[in-house]
């Protein structure tokens, strides 16, 4: 997995992260309690990879790049390239209107050109971890990854399918529809097994039907957690949630379950390394960074 930041290998399975943004910023609009007062109180074991001595927090929208059982498989695809995400419907900071990136460039880099990628794992469907399902071309949202299956809850489908609000909607419509049309989904339920080495595990909260990503080989152990979690400092303050969580209470239960599990957690917002363990820490939890192989 050449170009990419950090890599892990996992039993039989090899892992990588390929960010599409890294912003750092305040982050009260993502969750209330982010203000910088309450930043830096943490700041001990949050810096220097997660937050500013100032009372910003890095954030990470990447996908995660797996090789497992002989397959090129992602797990979320971040924002994408010239989808129309305008202020005030998505937050300025976060630069996702009309953006331009060379995610695709730096994917073929890491070995996974986009005809070479035979399935895409959606967490769940919201705008920044759907994105670059697909890209424009000759002014048609056209599939991107045109030799893969995506990998959709159909219960999340339904639900967002039958939405009218905007900020759910109009990604909907231009990075997860097209794929629907072409015939390219395959969909599973919560509880689906990929293969020998991965399988979902349901873990709503932030949607009805989120699920997160296990991977299980050789005795080893990993979570990728999807929306569960955003951002390390919610390790200490488990009932800090996203403003975006769809059910606050069972986004809570369940990141409690998951603090209690030692495994290997990928956090799918978090800054590099972007993965680690979540240990015991004044009555609550932090999060200790695992570096990988690179």
């Amino acid at each position: 997995m050449d170009g990419v930041s950090h890599r892990w290998e996992v039993g039989a399975v090899r892992i990588g992260r390929l960010p599409d943004n890294q912003p750092t910023l305040f982050g009260a609009f993502l969750v209330p309690e982010f203000t910088p007062d309450n930043v830096t109180r943490e700041l001990e074991w949050l810096a220097p990879h997660f937050a500013a001595a100032d009372g910003r927090i890095g954030l990470s929208f990447h996908s995660t790049l797996i090789e497992s059982d002989r397959r090129r498989i992602i797990i979320d695809t971040c924002m994408g390239n010239d989808k129309p995400r305008p202020a005030p419907l998505w937050d300025a900071q976060l630069g996702w209107h009309l953006r331009r990136g060379d995610y695709l460039e730096r994917l073929a880099q890491a070995g996974f050109a986009r005809e070479a990628v035979d399935l895409v794992v959606l967490t769940h469907l919201h705008g920044d971890h759907v994105g670059w399902n697909t890209m424009l071309e000759g002014g048609r949202w056209i599939p991107t990854f045109p030799n893969a299956r995506y990998l959709i809850v159909r219960e999340e489908w339904q639900f967002w399918s039958r939405s009218d609000d905007p900020h759910f909607r109009i990604p909907l419509e231009d990075s997860v529809r097209p794929v629907v049309e072409a015939g390219m989904v395959e969909w599973v339920d919560v509880n689906y097994r990929i293969d020998a080495n991965l399988r979902l595990a349901p873990t709503p909260g932030h949607t009805h039907a989120h699920v997160s990503v296990v991977i299980e080989s050789r005795g080893a152990r990993v979570i990728t957690t999807g929306d569960l979690i955003h951002h390390p400092l919610q390790c200490a303050h488990p009932d800090w949630n996203c403003r975006f969580d769809l059910d606050p209470a069972r986004a809570r239960a369940t990141l409690r379950r998951c603090a209690d599990d030692r495994t290997l957690v990928f956090g799918t917002h978090f800054p590099a390394p972007s993965a680690g363990r979540v240990v015991a820490h004044r009555g609550a939890f932090r999060f200790v960074p695992d570096f990988g192989l690179s």
